[in-house]
């Protein structure tokens, strides 16, 4: 007799996130064997958790994740997965999103789920671009702000050039930023003065 066996896949997308929810589920879903993958996003072409799991699956077997969007990059690779699982006799289930293809409903809440993933990703993206372009327009300046003003990176070029004795690590300090931070400014002032 061959024993549905039922294979766990989880993935967080950085190295600071934990595992242990999706792991906690998985194994609650008895799962004999879970792979993993840590600090890899969802759109990374080289998943080898991913990878060694869908290789593990037999026949019969179960490929169970936490969450839809731990497991695949887009609706057309979760359709590819899913269509390759029926041609290998392979379930899947979703526990967070409770589908399970084991059922005709399953199978097609499953692709409808996915398309309703991609296209919420879709219009986010959409709105992040258009925020973005609107900040501009106004002359924001996007990105992380800056840590050194431009009068104080004139400063520290001015104190640097009187003073050759002077390390950027003792300056860095008194401006209360890292020795790197205080050489990119300064590099990048030097060649814009040098420009002008």
């Amino acid at each position: 007799v061959c024993l549905l066996v039922r294979i766990g896949y989880a993935r967080v997308s950085t190295e600071d996130q934990n595992l242990a929810l999706q792991y906690d589920a998985l194994k609650e879903a008895g799962c004999a064997r879970i792979f993993e993958d840590q600090g890899i996003s969802a759109v990374g072409k080289v998943r080898p958790g991913f990878q060694a799991a869908l290789d593990a699956l037999g026949p019969g077997d179960v490929f169970v994740i936490w969450k839809m969007d731990r497991a695949f990059r887009s609706l057309r690779h979760a359709l590819d997965i899913l269509e390759t699982f029926e041609q290998r006799g392979i379930e899947f289930l979703s526990l967070t999103d409770q589908l399970d293809t084991t059922t005709p409903m399953g199978k097609c809440m499953y692709q409808i789920r996915n398309a309703f993933a991609e296209l919420e990703r879709t219009l986010i993206s959409e709105r992040t671009k258009a925020g973005m372009e609107a900040a501009r327009k106004r002359g924001s300046v996007l990105g992380r702000p800056r840590k050194l003003t431009r009068k104080q990176v004139a400063a520290a070029v001015y104190k640097l050039d009187a003073n050759p004795s002077l390390t950027f690590t003792a300056l860095a300090e008194d401006l209360n930023v890292s020795a790197r931070t205080l050489g990119r400014a300064v590099a990048a002032f030097r060649a814009q003065r040098s420009e002008s």
